[in-house]
């Protein structure tokens, strides 16, 4: 009898602990959402540090209700409340959330911080799926022009992650209200702004099947910003041009490439001829077919086989016959299945080898609009390494027919795979 009567008294410790706590964390959740919508509240307040703490909170809950709300901060007087406001605007995006602070017992430590222009150069997929609001960008755009240069330049990279997100009328009309806003930028005296703004340029009106060509006054005043003085500058002004496919670019690319023959100058415009897709740069990109530079080979394959002239690719496996060069190969693989819709094997394969990895992995998300079809057998692939190249190059398509292909994969044994399908299932999912 003792023995049981023991066992009762734990058992009924055990069940009034188990109570209290699931009436602590009733309350927890109610308090949490109190904090919410009382933070959201504050945004609004006169008061400096509140209006701060407020922005801190929300900053590290990264709640999609709260973007809205946020984006008025980030025209506020106060430079500091702008910054964490697009920092905390950024992490609602993110397709991994960024934990500023981390709290150790009773102190908070400072974990990591959100930077506007890393999160840009990491490329499209460090952004997630969730529909961006048009007052956020709206309300960026007018950032752009802050008297604060850390600001302006925060801001500009911020609008460069996001926007490229769009798709369908929600990018063109993106794209039509942002063109005047970039392009003042290239007028800058400040040649950090001078960079962002071209760089930011090149990604928000970076060429997408079926798009209409680039506005002329955007593409004019790119062409224009050639004759910057600063290096650095007109190297991001030939990339945005390549980006950009803009037509009226062509000359001036083809002029640099000309006045410089060789090196990465030469390299860097005549890339950027290649991603144009112009017919009349067929006759130099042929020529290059036989350059002593690999560099340039494998560009000038890659160019014409963006022409998509089908004729170009026997010429190109005549030429490059006796090539040796892993680069130039892959690349004769991405103009096989670019012209003539061959299988992507080759190109997936190489996804596993460190020197061509990222080569490869730029060729998958290239090939992946309109051709998802191809990627069937990469999606069951039993390296990991393949399963996900082809998962981030599909949920980059704006292609909503991806969809079921991805899906079983957000339940991956790798769980790095599993992560990305499920960011690729939500980008082809957000209705734009």
């Amino acid at each position: 009898m003792g023995r049981v009567g023991r066992v009762s008294r734990i058992d009924k410790a055990r069940w009034v602990a188990i109570v209290a706590i699931g009436f602590a964390l009733t309350h927890l959740s109610i308090a949490a959402q109190i904090s919410f919508e009382q933070a959201v509240a504050d945004l609004a307040s006169p008061d400096v540090s509140v209006r701060r703490k407020a922005v801190a909170l929300l900053k590290d809950e990264a709640i999609p209700e709260a973007a809205i709300p946020l984006a008025a901060l980030v025209g506020d007087q106060q430079d500091a409340i702008q910054l964490d406001a697009i920092a905390a605007e950024l992490n609602i995006f993110l397709a991994e959330r960024v934990i500023t602070r981390k709290r150790v017992g009773y102190l908070v430590e400072k974990r990591s911080t959100i930077d506007a222009e890393s999160t840009f150069s990491a490329g499209p997929l460090a952004i997630g799926g969730r529909a961006v609001p048009v007052e956020l960008l709206t309300a960026l755009r007018g950032a752009m022009h802050d008297d604060n240069p850390r600001v302006g330049l925060e801001a500009i990279y911020a609008f460069g992650a996001l926007a490229p997100t769009l798709s369908g009328t929600a990018r063109r009309d993106a794209q039509r209200a942002a063109g005047p806003d970039l392009t003042s930028l290239l007028g800058s005296l400040d040649p950090y702004i001078r960079f962002a703004g071209v760089r930011v340029i090149g990604r928000v009106f970076e060429f997408r099947p079926n798009d209409q060509p680039v506005d002329e006054t955007v593409g004019d005043t790119v062409v224009a910003a050639m004759n910057d003085k600063d290096q650095t500058v007109k190297s991001a002004v030939v990339q945005a041009l390549g980006l950009m496919r803009y037509e009226r670019g062509v000359t001036a690319l083809t002029e640099l490439f000309a006045y410089y023959g060789k090196g990465q100058s030469a390299e860097a415009a005549l890339d950027a001829l290649a991603h144009t897709a112009n017919p009349a740069n067929a006759p130099l990109l042929a020529e290059q077919l036989t350059s002593k530079s690999s560099v340039l080979r494998g560009i000038a394959v890659e160019g014409l086989a963006r022409l998509g002239d089908i004729a170009r690719l026997a010429e190109m496996q005549v030429v490059l016959k006796g090539e040796r060069t892993d680069s130039v190969l892959l690349a004769l693989a991405f103009a096989n299945t670019l012209m003539s819709n061959a299988p992507i094997d080759p190109i997936s394969e190489a996804v596993t080898r460190t020197k061509t990895r990222d080569q490869a992995r730029h060729y998958l998300i290239e090939i992946a609009p309109g051709r998802v079809g191809l990627f069937n057998r990469q999606l069951v692939d039993p390296d990991a390494r393949v399963r996900l190249a082809a998962v981030d190059a599909l949920g980059l398509t704006h292609d909503p027919t991806a969809v079921p292909l991805v899906q079983p994969l957000t339940t991956d044994n790798d769980p790095l795979v599993a992560q990305a399908a499920a960011h690729a299932v939500e980008r082809l999912s957000t209705p734009q």
